[in-house]
């Protein structure tokens, strides 16, 4: 298991960790004027989410668009307008799981998360945009609401990496009240999910979440889950049952039933978020604001940004 950062590590009021968010603040900006330039807010909005007119369709304008009722009834192409969102809402949920605290190198799982969801919530300041947050974990879970502002969204960060991480000896799941996350931002926020996401059972409700909100997920591996070292025998920790054993990492049978756990589990990802250009998959080996910036990219080389 990884040692725990300093860069990360804070008091649970998250007042320690403001000082780095400045510094992560100034490759965001840096990130959004040189690099992503207008491709993030097509990236999330898309088309506006509000229909305002029917007008005549011209060359270029997205076929998805065409009213075909109206297109039928006076013999030539009409398409819908829609209005175009001024704000962004992204609502971040970070699902906090002892599962995270494992790193078979310099960084844990943990680590490289927390800074992601960080450098998104930045991304939003910077962007002018509303950002909320939910931190979930096997104690509970915390809610601020979406709010716009740098120094609002500055300390919702702050308090984000403040957090101490769970007990590798209590629950090996967080507590996420789906019920409320279905009311908890305005509709067709941006609604990105943080954490391990192991094999599990589709949450009750997220069918209402995905229908509601522009769902995307935001995955972190360590190197050794996608493919085991060939070291030999290692002994293992399991801080989601908190058994340990001797692993040989050589033995065909313990690759075979490794190579089933990586699939069972990218099957669980791919399940919640069928469409690839909504999964973000990144490991502790990974830089993750170019991860940020290239899942942008590739978001908005998507016909209508979705």
């Amino acid at each position: 298991m990884a040692k725990p950062s300093p860069l990360i590590a804070g008091t649970p009021n998250g007042s320690a960790p403001l000082g780095l968010l400045r510094r992560m603040e100034w490759r965001v900006k840096h990130a959004v004027e040189n690099v992503l330039s207008g491709e993030y807010r097509s990236a999330f909005r898309g088309r506006g989410m509000e229909f305002d007119q029917v007008v005549k369709y011209e060359f270029g304008d997205d076929v998805r668009d065409i009213d075909w009722n109206v297109t039928a009834r006076l013999g030539e192409p009409y398409r819908k307008k829609f209005i175009e969102e001024r704000e962004v809402c992204l609502f971040l949920l970070f699902e906090d799981t002892p599962s995270l605290q494992f790193g078979s190198g310099a960084r844990s799982k943990r680590e490289s998360l927390l800074e992601l969801a960080a450098l998104v919530m930045l991304l939003g300041a910077v962007n002018r945009d509303r950002v909320g947050l939910l931190y979930a974990s096997p104690a509970g879970y915390r809610f601020r609401r979406p709010v716009p502002g740098r120094q609002a969204i500055l300390h919702s960060a702050s308090t984000l990496l403040g957090h101490e991480p769970p007990s590798i000896d209590g629950p090996g799941t967080a507590e996420i009240p789906w019920r409320f996350l279905a009311r908890a931002a305005p509709r067709h926020s941006i609604f990105i999910w943080l954490g391990d996401f192991p094999p599990r059972t589709e949450p009750e409700g997220w069918t209402v979440i995905r229908r509601r909100y522009q769902a995307m997920g935001f995955r972190i591996e360590d190197p050794w889950e996608r493919e085991l070292p060939r070291a030999g025998a290692l002994p293992v920790f399991d801080p989601v049952d908190g058994s340990m054993a001797v692993v040989d990492t050589r033995a065909s049978s313990h690759r075979t039933a490794h190579t089933k756990w990586v699939r069972k589990r990218d099957q669980g990802f791919e399940t919640l978020f069928p469409e690839t250009t909504n999964r973000l998959n990144l490991t502790t080996l990974d830089t993750p604001i170019d991860s940020m910036v290239s899942f942008f990219h590739r978001r908005s080389r998507q016909p209508g940004g979705r």
